[in-house]
């Protein structure tokens, strides 16, 4: 069962609403359904939120350094808890995926995705969950750094959110650690 869930992005107003923060989006429309406020846990670098479930609770978060020191204090946050990295799932934005695609995973590599290479480093492990929710590639490598830090056109935009919402129908299977319903419902309705 899930006990930490992380929306990963980079603060600011500035980077709001840029394609890098999809995570975020993801922990923030949580949220707004479980009706719940975070907090600030600065040693921790995170933004937390408690939310009840099946009568055992679980945490919220989004992170409030730049994405590619987020490992660090989702580390730190996990292991003051005793959070083993199985009960983590990270939300985050993935180049490999469309806009509208979202697929949840345990384990791999990072991709490339600087945010997750932290995570992996400093949790000592790639074995923890991901949410990766699509925010499509723009073509060629060397536009990747821009790309992400910049707003979606209104049409990714909506499939992005499109995709959230998905997401959100199946987080009571992913919070129940009914993983492997959960992807292959997500995975079908987003493929």
């Amino acid at each position: 069962m899930l006990k930490l869930v992380v929306g990963i992005g980079n603060p600011g107003s500035q980077y709001e609403h840029t394609r890098h923060n999809a995570g975020a989006w993801f922990i923030e429309k949580l949220l707004s359904q479980y009706q719940r406020q975070l907090r600030l846990e600065k040693k921790f670098s995170l933004e937390v939120a408690e939310i009840h479930f099946e009568n055992k609770t679980m945490l919220l978060a989004k992170t409030t350094s730049f994405m590619n020191e987020s490992g660090q204090g989702i580390s730190a946050f996990a292991h003051f808890l005793r959070i083993p990295s199985q009960e983590i799932l990270i939300a985050h934005d993935d180049l490999d995926l469309p806009p509208g695609s979202v697929r949840l995973k345990l384990g791999g590599g990072h991709g490339g995705h600087n945010g997750l290479r932290d995570i992996i480093k400093h949790l000592n492990t790639p074995d923890f969950y991901r949410l990766r929710i699509g925010i499509g590639h723009p073509g060629n490598k060397d536009q990747v750094h821009d790309y992400v830090l910049h707003k979606p056109g209104t049409i990714d935009r909506t499939n992005i959110d499109q995709s959230i919402d998905r997401a959100i129908e199946f987080f009571p299977e992913m919070l129940s650690g009914n993983f492997t319903k959960a992807m292959n419902e997500l995975h079908q309705q987003t493929s």
